[in-house]
């Protein structure tokens, strides 16, 4: 193999000047890319060594995981994104009602304006608007001067008020004259309805000196059987304001009832039930809520009696035992009694609410009867019962003074002893 000379780096000979200024590049380019250890941060490696090892263990492809990983971060952006907008939208609203209440202050103050509009509250907006819409009511009054009658006729009621959650009302009307109120009576039952037509007619006994003095009340209630129905909105018409020389007939809206009128007597609850077959009717009376205060101390001790009538007479009746000092007294006693199913008909079963006293006669304190000579709401408990046989059917009623019920079922006398009568 030939012997290749280095040359001296002093050599002035142009080829070796040459193969002098190449050379150290080599060797730069050599050194730079020599590998080292001393710059690798070894916490850095361990953990990338870590999640290689967890990633390694985990039973899916690589792309999986990374898509699972993408997919919660992606949640958690959004989720913070949501919190972030919310309190924005928050905060913006907290500032647009302090920026209206400050506005409207001002208004109050400025000595411009003679009035300051203020929005109602919530609360406030059922007293006295007349924006809140409670339906109208189609009602006529015609007066007989010989016979000395009113008559009064509930025709139909349009776009009245839902009271119930699924968006409808069970309407019906309550009528009677103020102040005498000596009689009260009721329209039917309309279910799941806001434009019922009722076209009944009342007639009230009033004479044309107190017809002058006297007012009409028509009160349209919701039906609730299991507890306290709510009153939609009422008709007030003076009767001295009224044109008798021919039948009047109107429609008029709805407005607020008054809250001070009705004397509270009360509620009962009892359930009713008949067995044709056996001709057994069961009267369960169950409770009696918010009665009338009739002792000194605030208190009563009611008791409630059972009375059937038979064709308008007296013919059977019972009692509970006496609760001592409440006011919300509970019973669940339970009386049969023996109806005939030709009878049933032709029987009004009379409900009444006592007070005892042991020194004096008895107070009644609030009455209701039901029966098919009944109307409202207790003709309806009367028909559900007839139409559920063997099925006791529970109702709350609300009570109603002895007189009003007095005037309205007008019983006789008792039935003649079964020994004296002629078959």
């Amino acid at each position: 193999m030939p012997t290749i000379h280095q040359p001296l780096p002093n050599a002035s000979h142009p080829i070796s000047n040459v193969s002098a200024s190449v050379a150290p590049p080599v060797t730069i380019i050599s050194t730079t890319f020599t590998p080292t250890n001393s710059t690798v941060d070894p916490v850095a490696a361990a953990i990338g060594n870590f999640f290689n090892d967890l990633l390694n263990k985990i039973p899916l492809p690589r792309w999986a995981v990374y898509a699972i990983f993408a997919v919660g971060g992606l949640l958690i952006i959004i989720c913070c994104l949501c919190i972030c907008i919310k309190c924005c939208c928050k905060g913006k609203k907290k500032n647009k009602k302090q920026k209206k209440n400050e506005a409207i202050n001002l208004k109050g103050v400025n000595g411009k304006t003679t009035t300051a509009l203020v929005q109602p509250d919530v609360t406030d907006v059922d007293y006295g608007s007349t924006k809140k819409q409670r339906g109208k009511l189609l009602y006529s009054l015609d007066y007989n001067t010989a016979l000395s009658e009113l008559t009064v006729g509930i025709k139909q009621a349009d776009s009245l008020k839902a009271m119930d959650l699924g968006g409808s009302s069970d309407p019906y009307v309550k009528v009677y004259i103020c102040p005498d109120k000596s009689k009260t009576c009721e329209t039917k039952v309309f279910r799941n309805t806001l434009n019922p037509v009722f076209n009944e007619q009342f007639n009230f006994q009033i004479s044309k000196s107190t017809l002058l003095k006297s007012t009409v009340v028509m009160k349209v209630y919701d039906f609730n059987r299991f507890s306290k129905h709510e009153i939609i909105g009422e008709l007030r018409v003076q009767l001295c304001n009224v044109d008798w020389n021919h039948v009047i007939e109107e429609w008029q809206d709805l407005a607020e009832p008054a809250k001070f009128e009705d004397e509270n007597l009360g509620e009962i609850c009892f359930s009713l039930r008949y067995v044709p077959t056996a001709g057994k009717l069961t009267v369960v009376i169950l409770e009696a809520k918010n009665l009338k205060k009739m002792d000194l101390g605030g208190s009563s001790d009611p008791y409630v009696k059972v009375q059937l009538a038979l064709d308008k007479r007296k013919w059977k009746k019972r009692k509970t035992s006496i609760k001592k000092a409440t006011l919300n007294p509970y019973y669940n006693e339970s009386f049969t009694f023996d109806v005939a199913f030709e009878q049933i008909q032709r029987v009004n079963l009379v409900v009444s609410v006592w007070d005892h006293d042991a020194m004096t006669r008895n107070d009644a304190m609030g009455k209701i009867f039901l029966g098919c000579d009944a109307t409202g709401n207790q003709l309806r408990h009367w028909a559900d019962m007839l139409s559920n046989p063997r099925r006791p059917v529970a109702q709350w009623h609300s009570l109603l003074s002895a007189e009003q019920v007095n005037s309205t079922l007008t019983l006789k006398k008792k039935f003649p002893l079964q020994s004296k009568l002629p078959f």
